[in-house]
Formats: C-alpha cells, sequence, structure tokens
C-alpha cells in the first residue's frame, strides 16, 4: 500500500531528473549554448554540496525567509481583517469589489519604484512589495470563508448574549479557519514567486541576489544549485501550510 503510494511521485521526480538531464545533454552538444552546460543535474548537485558546506547556501537562505515572513505577517495580519469586514457587510464587499479586483490585477512589481522612494531600506521597499503581492490571497479567501457561514450561527451567538469579541473568537475564527489557512498558503506560495525578481532590487544578500550574482560570473552551476533550493524551500513551506489547513480543518469526512 505505502509502495503504491510512493512510486508515482519517485517515477515523477525521475522524469524531472531525466527531461533536466537530457536537456543539459543537448545544451552541451550545441556549441552556441555549451556555455550554459554547467546547469546539468551533477554540476549542481556539486555545486550545491560546496554551497552549503561553505555556508554560502545558508547565508543566502536566511534573509530571504526572513522577507517573506515579514511580507507574509503584514499581509495576514492586514488581510484578516479586511476580510472578515468585506465577508459580514454586503455593502462593503460591494463597494471594494472593483478597487480591489483592479488593484489585484497589478502586478506587485510594478509598485517597484514606489516602493524604492517611499522606503528608507532596501529590505523595506522588498517587504513591501512581497506583502502587496500576498495580501490578495488572504482577504479573498478570509471573505469567501466567511460569507458560506450560515446566518443562524451569528443569531444564535446573539440570543445566547455573546459581545462582538465573543463572536470573533468562537464563531468566525475557529468557523473559518480552513479558508483563512490556505489563503495563507496561496500568499505564501505568492510571495515566494515575487521574492527572486524583488530581491534584484540593490540588496547584497538572498536567493534572488545569489541568483543574480551566479549569472553575472558565468557560474551556472551555482545559479542551477540556487534555483534548486528555491524549490525544495518552496515545496516545503507549502507542504507545511497544508499539513496546518488539514490539521485545523473542522470539516470532517463522514
Amino acid at each position: 500500500m505505502i509502495l503504491r503510494r510512493l512510486l508515482p511521485p519517485a517515477a515523477g521526480i525521475l522524469l524531472l531528473v531525466a527531461a533536466w538531464w537530457g536537456g543539459s545533454l543537448l545544451v552541451a552538444a550545441n556549441p552556441r549554448i555549451a556555455a550554459f552546460a554547467g546547469f546539468a543535474p551533477l554540476p549542481a548537485a556539486l555545486a550545491l554540496i560546496k554551497m552549503a558546506g561553505g555556508g554560502e547556501l545558508w547565508r543566502a537562505i536566511q534573509p530571504s525567509l526572513g522577507r517573506v515572513g515579514a511580507g507574509l505577517a503584514w499581509a495576514v495580519l492586514l488581510g484578516v481583517p479586511v476580510g472578515i469586514a468585506l465577508g459580514r457587510s454586503a455593502l462593503l464587499s460591494a463597494l471594494t469589489h472593483l478597487p480591489f479586483q483592479f488593484l489585484r490585477m497589478i502586478s506587485p512589481l510594478a509598485w517597484m519604484p514606489i516602493a524604492v522612494m517611499a522606503f528608507a531600506t532596501w529590505d523595506g521597499a522588498i517587504v513591501f512589495l512581497i506583502a502587496a503581492a500576498a495580501i490578495w490571497p488572504v482577504v479573498f479567501a478570509t471573505a469567501a470563508g466567511l460569507a458560506k457561514l450560515d446566518p443562524q450561527w451569528f443569531k444564535v451567538a446573539r440570543n445566547l448574549g455573546a459581545r462582538p469579541l465573543h463572536v470573533l473568537t468562537t464563531v468566525i475564527v475557529p468557523a473559518t479557519a480552513t479558508d483563512i489557512l490556505t489563503g495563507v498558503r496561496l500568499a505564501l506560495g505568492v510571495a515566494w514567486i515575487v521574492l527572486v525578481p524583488a530581491e534584484f532590487l540593490g540588496v547584497t544578500s538572498g536567493l534572488g541576489y545569489a541568483i543574480n550574482d551566479a549569472r553575472d560570473t558565468l557560474s551556472y552551476d551555482r545559479l542551477a544549485a540556487v534555483v534548486l533550493v528555491i524549490g525544495l524551500i518552496g515545496f516545503s513551506l507549502d507542504g507545511i501550510c497544508l499539513a496546518l489547513v488539514r490539521r485545523y480543518s473542522w470539516r470532517r469526512a463522514a
């Protein structure tokens, strides 16, 4: 049973590595692009081991995780209350629908010049860009989760003498926890994608800077190693969020 569950994912990973390896062989065989041969799996793995052993890898990962964490924290702190307000008020939801949809469709990176002018540090600008990307999934997931609740729940709570704070802590938050965490999971994916181009700004640390530095120095084995690390960390973070969604879901199978 366990083997049957593990076999398809393992086969998928092997196919991905095989495609990567085959593509690298084609690149190495072409004189015009042979300089990119370092992007192959074996050079990337050797570079990854070297970077991990020398501490270079952790020095790149640590600031990136800090920026993503800060941006996501701001997205949650602002997005959850706004989502609750939208879910509780049909008028407010109708009033903000078009403006929010318009703002949501603007690439966060388009705010880069404004962020650079508005914040005193590059880190502040990057955190702003990440928060600007991550806030919308949190807002809309929270609002959608609250809109699905049976209005009778609120009537019962009021009849039992619950005050607004009690309604928030005993009805709204527990009932929408799964939706909020789902929004956070989506927001984390968006934030992780925005991180790399955002770190092309004037910072001298982080995974995005490591990619830029590897490109400028033509170290394509290091570049591939950093790309691999970005994928592994993103996959791990998404897995943690998925585990939390399942852990705190109040919807149980019959």
